[in-house]
């Protein structure tokens, strides 16, 4: 018969437990075992074992074949190895002294093997760091380059945006100015129309004074004499000062007039005296 050395699974639903059996190899898994060899618990954190050895090697002197499983834990306990030596042929001394190296190398690579996992967990956390950090950098690079293209942009876009601007403002006082001259030159002056009649009759009397003045410089210096029987017109308060520096002019020049005439008479009687004494 064929015997192996296999796990048998009991325990509930999702917490399993198993039990190292000898059995045959046609069996399925939880079947009926030849043998119990020891347990082994993989929930707990150490994953716990236990096997009795001499029944371990017993059964595999008699031809069972380990399970990959079974081996495993042949391989945790030193099962394994001291198989190993008893193939080769070794005696009982020799064995126990083998196993007592093992075990010290056993320590030695136990040591070793948790080094070995803090480390790689100790990489595996400065690699995320580092990709952190690296993620941070490229976007802080990407939006610095992004807010340096956005104020080139501005830049380059001010002075164009400015020149518009002032070409628009340019071409919008060029086109008020020209419609104003045009409503200046073409648009007759709108003269106010007065709002009470006093106020159009005083415009009336400013205009009819203007257009006297008007008439009076225009007219010669010297008026018509007035036929008599026609009464004389109402004289404006500018001819009237013109008639008074007029007579003051009139009245001046007969004074020297007369002063002339006196100094004539004065000369001819001192001529007339020095030709009576010369006779």
């Amino acid at each position: 018969m064929a015997t192996k050395i296999r796990l048998k699974r009991i325990g509930r639903r999702n917490r399993p437990f198993y039990r190292v059996v000898v059995m045959d190899s046609r069996n399925r898994r939880d079947g009926a075992a030849i043998e119990e060899l020891g347990w082994f618990n993989p929930i707990e954190a150490d994953k716990s074992y236990k096997l009795e050895e001499d029944r371990f090697l017993h059964w595999l002197k008699e031809g069972a074949q380990p399970s990959e499983a079974a081996h495993g834990l042949m391989k945790r306990s030193g099962l394994a190895h001291r198989w190993h030596l008893t193939q080769q042929g070794l005696d009982e001394k020799t064995i126990e002294k083998e196993m007592k190296k093992w075990a010290l190398t056993r320590e030695e690579t136990l040591k070793n093997r948790a080094e070995k996992v803090t480390k790689k967990a100790e990489k595996a956390e400065e690699k995320i760091k580092a990709e952190a950090e690296a993620a941070t950098a490229a976007e802080a690079a990407v939006e610095e380059a992004a807010a340096a293209t956005e104020e080139a942009d501005a830049k380059e876009d001010a002075p164009a945006e400015v020149e518009d601007i002032k070409a628009e403002e340019s071409s919008g006082e060029e086109k008020e100015e020209v419609a104003a001259e045009e409503t200046a030159v073409e648009a007759p002056v709108e003269e106010a129309e007065p709002e009470t009649e006093a106020e159009a009759e005083a415009e009336a009397e400013a205009e009819a004074e203007t257009e006297k003045s008007k008439d009076s410089e225009e007219a010669p210096a010297e008026d018509p004499p007035a036929e008599e029987g026609e009464p004389k017109a109402e004289e404006t308060p500018a001819e009237e000062k013109e008639e008074v520096a007029a007579e003051e002019t009139d009245g001046e020049v007969p004074a020297e007039e007369e002063t002339s005439d006196v100094v004539e008479d004065a000369v001819e009687n001192d001529e007339k005296d020095e030709k009576s004494e010369d006779k």
